[in-house]
């Protein structure tokens, strides 16, 4: 049943929503709720009359009283619930409060502390938010879809909780993570939260605390797997397909044995991506190409060390070769820069546990014939940072402290001004800290990290670390997409991205060392990403014919702002 529709007046151009719910089913959408900020109109013809108080309240009224609210929060997780609270009650009023304060809110209602809130996500349970999906109704998969209220679905995040964060297998409890995504879909790239569903397919999980605990609020089996499995993603994307045929689904935190596959098997069926893969892998090449401006050298003077080699790294390190390639270098040389490390060191193409995605950048054995290490059969970091000569060194592995002094020493004697990228979140799992990459470097390291550090006083002078968050990238890539009508997401547009992204750079943020833009930008990042997709959609004959120009309104357009729109009685549900 939808709740409202968008209406444009015929006569006045106007823009407003047709309601189709009254009174209390009013309020209590959190769509359409706007609290005390009703018109007296809108009190009159919604059947709202006595149910608000008398005060019509402006947004900027509204704002405030947010704002003391969470001020009084001294505990990040309880500013988390009272967040996802607000969201509850008023969408409009909570992008508002999240757009207005993005730096200060986005590490609360997305990482570092959404993971602490997944691992408490049935403790902390209040209102349903999103679809479950589970075996046992997957069956109804359409009569789930079309019982949908919103006006329509363009936008799907969707997990299976198998590898939330660097936390690993939270069942339904990962539902923290889409909706987390969703948020910043719409607070950073102004896609309308009318047109988002947060997802979780709730195949069961594996992890005992979950299935001990009483209060778990998940389909309590041990996870689909094989065969199984396979038939339920197929079940939900024919679904998504036949439901929401201009839907973008993003595939997010799937165990890296699945990722990989389902990315594979579906990126030329549905339109749709990775972000732990793509996204990943495009925020960090932008963080290199600046790097590479700072330096003013290219990517094949570097030699790159990944360590951990998932979906993120894998991610990074097929940018990082395409970089490569894109420098007249070919595919074995290429790989003779690229050093990925696992958790059995580095890896070789003798080895027989290699994965498929991992295999591109294993090193032939020979290769390492004068290189002096402690283990022939386990080449560990510090060797491979020793004998590779590393210029930049990164980080993927949810380890905290990996780089520890000795390593980041060895950096700073490699190269004069050493990349350090330590990307894992939340904070608890970072591989160094800003403080180590300075102590270490004399304070000459660049360095991006997964969550954000406050800058560091070194010597008289700030070293800042760029915080390499996905949120510079997926949503100007979905937005992009979108408006584009493209029929898939390829390499091409992610490349796009990262070049976009970089170009934000200014050179006095890249004086300070800045590697990514101040994300008090990021609509503005949000709206170049997705025209250099729409642009690469359109010359690749993937998207839209429209100009250069055309583009640019039509994004803008596409950018939702958070401020309430006019309500119209309609005809009654």
């Amino acid at each position: 049943m939808k709740t409202f529709s968008f209406k444009i007046d015929p006569l006045t151009g106007e823009d407003y929503y047709e309601v189709y719910i009254r009174g209390r089913q009013l309020i209590n959408d959190p769509l359409l709720n706007k609290q005390s900020a009703f018109s007296q109109e809108e009190r009159l013809s919604l059947g709202l009359d006595g149910l608000v108080r008398a005060h019509v309240s402006t947004m900027e009224e509204q704002i405030h009283r947010c704002e003391e609210a969470i001020g009084r929060k001294t505990d990040d997780l309880e500013k988390y619930i009272y967040l996802q609270s607000l969201l509850d009650r008023s969408e409009v009023l909570f992008y508002r409060l999240l757009y207005e304060h993005l730096e200060e809110l986005v590490p609360i209602v997305y990482t570092p502390i959404v993971g602490q809130a997944c691992m408490n996500y049935s403790h902390l349970q209040r209102r349903y938010r999103g679809l479950y999906i589970s075996p046992e109704n997957i069956g109804a998969i359409d009569n789930i879809f079309q019982a949908v209220s919103l006006p329509t679905v363009n936008l799907i995040v969707v997990t299976d909780g198998e590898r939330i964060l660097g936390l690993g297998d939270l069942g339904s409890d990962g539902m923290g993570i889409p909706v987390g995504k969703v948020n910043l879909y719409v607070a950073a790239g102004g896609v309308h939260p009318a047109v988002t569903m947060p997802i979780t397919l709730d195949v069961g999980t594996n992890n005992e605390r979950l299935l001990r605990d009483p209060l778990y609020l998940g389909y309590k089996h041990p996870r689909l797997d094989g065969k199984e499995y396979a038939a339920f993603i197929e079940k939900f994307v024919l679904g998504v397909r036949r439901n929401f045929p201009e839907a973008l689904l993003q595939w997010e935190d799937f165990a890296k044995h699945k990722a990989f596959v389902l990315l594979e098997r579906y990126r030329d069926r549905i339109l749709s991506f990775n972000d732990d893969i793509q996204g990943t892998g495009a925020t960090a090449l932008s963080s290199l190409m600046t790097a590479m401006r700072i330096k003013k050298q290219g990517f094949k003077d570097q030699r790159f060390v990944i360590v951990g080699m998932g979906q993120a790294g894998v991610g990074i390190a097929r940018n990082i070769r395409a970089a490569l390639l894109a420098e007249g270098l070919s595919e074995e040389e290429a790989r003779r820069h690229i050093f990925a490390v696992d958790q059995w060191g580095l890896l070789l193409d003798d080895f027989p546990a290699l994965e498929a995605p991992q295999r591109p950048f294993a090193q032939p054995r020979e290769a390492l014939c004068e290189w002096e290490v402690r283990g022939q059969n386990e080449i560990g970091l510090m060797d491979v940072v020793k004998n590779s000569r590393a210029t930049v060194l990164i980080g993927v592995t949810a380890k905290p402290k990996l780089f520890d002094d000795a390593i980041l020493n060895q950096m700073a004697k490699n190269t004069e001004r050493p990349i350090i990228l330590a990307l894992s979140n939340p904070t608890s799992k970072c591989e160094a800290t800003l403080e180590d990459v300075a102590r270490a470097t004399g304070g000459k390291g660049l360095m991006a990290s997964g969550s954000p550090y406050a800058p560091v006083d070194w010597k008289g002078k700030q070293m800042v670390a760029s915080q390499c968050n996905n949120l510079f990238i997926f949503p100007g890539v979905g937005l992009g997409a979108l408006v584009a009508k493209a029929q898939k997401v390829t390499d091409q547009m992610f490349l796009a991205a990262s070049k976009a992204l970089s170009a934000m750079v200014t050179p006095e943020e890249m004086e300070r060392g800045m590697l990514l833009p101040d994300m008090k930008n990021i609509r503005q990042v949000s709206y170049r990403v997705a025209k250099a997709v729409c642009i690469e959609a359109r010359d690749s004959g993937l998207g839209r014919l429209l100009s250069d120009e055309e583009l640019d309104r039509v994004i803008k357009r596409a950018q939702w702002e958070p401020q309430y729109s006019s309500f119209r009685a309609g005809p009654c549900a």
